[in-house]
């Protein structure tokens, strides 16, 4: 297919833009991907595509936008059926459901509170559900590769954009996730070692450098 008919309107240091770009990347999709400039002037395609929300990623598939990077990646797979990405049992499908939702509404924020913290006692409260968060999802791989089993799913998609940002709240909070969570360091350790992983999402160094520019464009 045609990259003209899939692009991708992202942020390089985005965790959910990686999501959609790491599973394209593991479909074997062409797309054209084109950087948003968040703080300076968001473009009129963003704006049109998602004018509710105003955020990337957006993917537009013959030219018609799709929202939210879970929901992205949930059509991807889908509509391009090779290397699925969700089991084919419904409960199991059920489940990585149950863990995608449980890492959007728990993991970034916490991070946030971590990265973007004066420090004191409200950076250790995050960094204390932080811990916890991470044990409960410890629990939820167990002694599993990946968290769908022996092969890497859709719930490691989900997942594992959001640890480019570990190094950032390692370094401002003052901690290692690998002293706290060894089996989800072990899993980072695994994915990171899938050549789409490597391509399709930043480097730890450039997202602590992000979030050090992002928090003195906030008097932090």
């Amino acid at each position: 297919m045609s990259k003209t008919n899939n692009v991708l309107l992202g942020f390089p240091t985005s965790p959910f833009c990686g999501r959609v770009k790491l599973a394209l990347a593991e479909k074997g999709v062409a797309y054209e991907e084109r950087e948003e400039d968040l703080f300076g002037g968001k473009s009129e395609l963003l704006l049109k595509s998602n004018p509710i929300h105003q955020k990337v990623p957006v993917f537009l598939h013959d030219g018609k936008p799709l929202l939210e990077s879970s929901i992205i990646v949930s059509y991807l797979d889908e509509v391009f059926p090779s290397n699925p990405l969700l089991p084919t049992c419904a409960y199991e499908r059920a489940q990585a459901r149950f863990w995608t939702d449980f890492i959007d509404k728990k993991v970034f924020e916490t991070m946030r509170g971590i990265w973007l913290s004066k420090g004191g006692e409200e950076q250790e409260v995050a960094k204390k559900d932080f811990i916890e968060i991470l044990k409960q999802l410890e629990e939820a791989l167990g002694e599993k590769d990946f968290f769908g089993g022996d092969s890497f799913g859709y719930v490691d998609v989900i997942a594992i954009p959001l640890t480019t940002w570990f190094l950032a709240c390692e370094k401002f909070g003052g901690f290692k996730v690998e002293d706290h969570c060894p089996k989800i360091t072990a899993w980072i350790k695994r994915c990171f070692q899938r050549p789409t992983v490597v391509k399709s999402l930043p480097h730890p160094e450039n997202v602590y450098q992000f979030t050090t520019q992002f928090r003195q464009m906030h008097g932090l």
